[in-house]
């Protein structure tokens, strides 16, 4: 916090101290280099900004959130935390990551997010680049501990060193405490690693929208639609992976209804012939509706199967499958009743968290499902793990990274008031938006 005052001062000097200034420009050369460290010349873009004659009007036009994208260059002289490290760290992976390098930020672009995790990145991260314009995220040693903890139980050496270990963990935790993006940070470094990785970023999508009907034979409702989208988003980054892994099951397949055309005639299953992989049987999914359920669900038992590769499922959102959903089935001409996640058979096959795969679920409180109770159906009673807040080293490090890329001229109020809230980017982020005017251009 020191050095954040000492910084905040001389800026504030810089300024005038505090006194509106007419225009200000921003011309000049500096030296840059890009992500990968490679020094280049750039010349900054020139701008204006005129001062407002209104009081409310002034601070509005001198303290409003820049929209426009950063240019995709490094510069040195913004590249500081606290107490003079570098704030950003320059990698690929978050293997390379020890817990002495933690509270350091990684700056992926857009699109290298997007093609390690194709399924989908989760609101809150995508909000989170949005409102910094950077996709970056701090490398936190809660996130350290959780990566370690499954590193552990694929690497026998360290397993034989350490057996506190969890294959099965629930992140729970303060609303936007940064569950589903250690999730989804945990889904990038276990496919960097080459693992096979089932990741589900919005789990409430399997309880709301799409089509659904009772099935017959298994007293469950299928959801034919839901279900080939999974298995399209399942094969867009482990297509190949899948392509190497032979089906080990080979019993009939159930058919169901198709999406709008009810039964196949003259069929009640579908056989996998010998020889097929995995990706024959999604493909067997994707194109023929009828077996799209059944397919997620004998799917699952595959993957369970699997040994030449470590296999990990990620749920996000995850207790929304032990809640009730949107859909309703008539039980009289003027009522209906709710159906609840576990009749889903998708959710069914998934949910569970008894056996002894590899799997971590994160509770999402923004999707508003309600409070659950400590101990779940079908989950260990010891995989719950609480995600905690901020600590003081890692809202430092927020703040650093806030000043200097939001462009904001003090954050110590917000260091010090950080600890009464939830400790969390949002909350931060609220905190500068309603001290703006407090903080113009002097230090309190």
């Amino acid at each position: 916090l020191a050095s954040l005052l000492l910084a905040s001062r001389s800026y504030a000097k810089a300024k005038g101290g505090g006194k509106p200034a007419a225009s200000t420009s921003n011309r000049g050369k500096v030296r840059v280099k890009d992500p990968k460290g490679v020094a280049s010349e750039d010349a900054s873009a020139s701008g204006e900004s005129a001062a407002s004659a209104g009081g409310a009007d002034e601070i509005d036009a001198e303290f409003e959130m820049p929209t426009d994208p950063l240019p995709p260059t490094y510069d040195p002289a913004l590249d500081v935390g606290p107490g003079g490290r570098p704030l950003f760290a320059f990698t690929d992976t978050f293997a390379s990551f020890s817990h002495r390098g933690v509270n350091a930020y990684v700056d992926f672009t857009l699109d290298e997010w997007k093609a390690m995790l194709p399924e989908g990145l989760p609101a809150g991260m995508m909000k989170e680049f949005q409102d910094t314009r950077r996709c970056a995220v701090m490398v936190r040693e809660s996130f350290l501990d959780l990566r370690d903890n499954f590193r552990r139980i694929v690497d026998p050496a360290i397993t034989a060193k350490r057996k506190d270990t969890k294959r099965q963990i629930i992140l729970d935790g303060p609303r936007s405490c940064g569950k589903s993006i250690a999730l989804a940070m945990l889904v990038h470094w276990a496919r960097t690693e080459g693992w096979l990785v089932f990741y589900v970023p919005q789990g409430k999508d399997w309880t709301h929208g799409g089509f659904f009907y009772r099935n017959t034979y298994s007293d469950l409702f299928d959801t034919p639609v839901l279900a080939g989208k999974v298995l399209q988003d399942f094969l867009k980054y482990n297509e190949t992976r899948l392509q190497q892994l032979p089906c080990q099951i080979f019993e009939p397949i159930p058919l169901g209804e198709g999406t709008g055309v009810g039964m196949m005639k003259g069929a009640d299953t579908v056989e996998m012939p010998e020889g097929s992989t995995l990706y024959d049987l999604i493909q067997t999914g994707i194109t023929h509706s009828h077996a799209a359920v059944g397919v997620v669900v004998r799917l699952r038992k595959e993957l369970s199967l699997v040994k030449d590769v470590p296999v990990l499922f990620a749920i996000d959102q995850y207790n929304s499958w032990f809640t009730f959903t949107e859909y309703q089935e008539p039980v009289t001409v003027r009522s209906c009743r709710s159906i609840h996640a576990k009749e889903l058979t998708t959710v069914n096959a998934y949910r569970s968290m008894l056996h002894n795969d590899m799997m971590v679920g994160a509770f999402s409180h923004s999707t508003a499902v309600g409070k659950l109770r400590q101990e779940l159906p079908d989950v260990p009673s010891d995989a719950r793990l609480i995600f905690p807040r901020y600590t003081v080293d890692e809202a430092e490090t927020v703040c650093h990274y806030y000043m200097r890329y939001f462009q904001i001229k003090i954050c110590l109020v917000i260091a010090f008031e950080y600890r009464v809230i939830a400790g969390n980017c949002m909350c931060l982020q609220k905190l500068y938006l309603r001290d703006l005017w407090l903080l113009k251009g002097f230090v309190i």
